[in-house]
């Protein structure tokens, strides 16, 4: 079972002067979920090495068991410092790749080339597409085999308008997922904020915020059992 994760590069938060990237436990949670079911785990990102970290999901009211236990696994804090480049990742060695969210994705991995085919292929080869939280923007370039939207007509849930509204950023990032995906014909749903919520469509599985990271992860596992 060979398992990719795509993580953003991308570190500034708009114009604001602050800082961004991936979530922390979005990134923890499933990577243990996946390593503890004895997967072959694979990183990358555009730009390869160490992807930014959010510094908000660092702080310690952000803290869960499992990122606690990535700040003790000196293994791990390696191989997320050496991902690969996106670029040179071939899609069809890979059983299910993953997205952890993050703001970061918003910017890079929405539009990233590299990301677009890898999602097209794995979506066309009906093989497990897990996103969580901010990550499933990076479906809004990705189109279907018959040249449409890859979220129309799919159910499909990821940061909401209200959460965004909460964290102060409605304003400030280049695009709100709730309305893209509605705008893009995706059918898309949420349940209350802060509170894990997964949705899976055939081999599309997506998570609406930090707390449904590890329902994704299981969701996608699931599907390769």
């Amino acid at each position: 079972m060979k398992v990719l994760f795509v993580l953003t590069s991308h570190d500034q938060l708009g114009d604001t002067g602050r800082k961004t990237g991936f979530w922390l436990e979005e990134f923890a949670a499933p990577y243990y979920v996946f390593k503890d079911a004895g997967a072959e785990i694979t990183l990358a990102s555009p730009a390869g090495g160490q992807p930014p970290l959010d510094p908000h999901s660092d702080a310690p009211d952000a803290q869960t068991p499992a990122t606690e236990r990535f700040r003790k696994d000196s293994a791990a804090q390696q191989h997320l410092a050496t991902t690969l480049p996106l670029k040179q990742i071939d899609p069809a060695q890979f059983d299910a790749v993953f997205y952890p969210g993050g703001h970061g994705p918003l910017w890079d991995l929405a539009r990233d080339a590299d990301s677009i085919a890898l999602i097209e292929t794995f979506d066309r080869a009906n093989k497990p597409l897990g996103l969580v939280c901010h990550a499933p923007g990076a479906l809004i370039a990705a189109r279907s085999a018959d040249g449409k939207p890859l979220v129309a007509g799919r159910k499909v849930t990821g940061f909401s308008n209200s959460e965004e509204d909460a964290v102060g950023l409605s304003a400030v990032v280049p695009f709100l997922i709730e309305d893209e995906f509605a705008r893009l014909g995706g059918n898309y749903a949420k349940g209350p904020d802060w509170q894990s919520f997964v949705l899976t469509d055939g081999h599309l599985v997506t998570g609406q915020n930090p707390a449904s990271s590890e329902a994704v992860a299981k969701a996608l596992l699931a599907q390769l059992a």
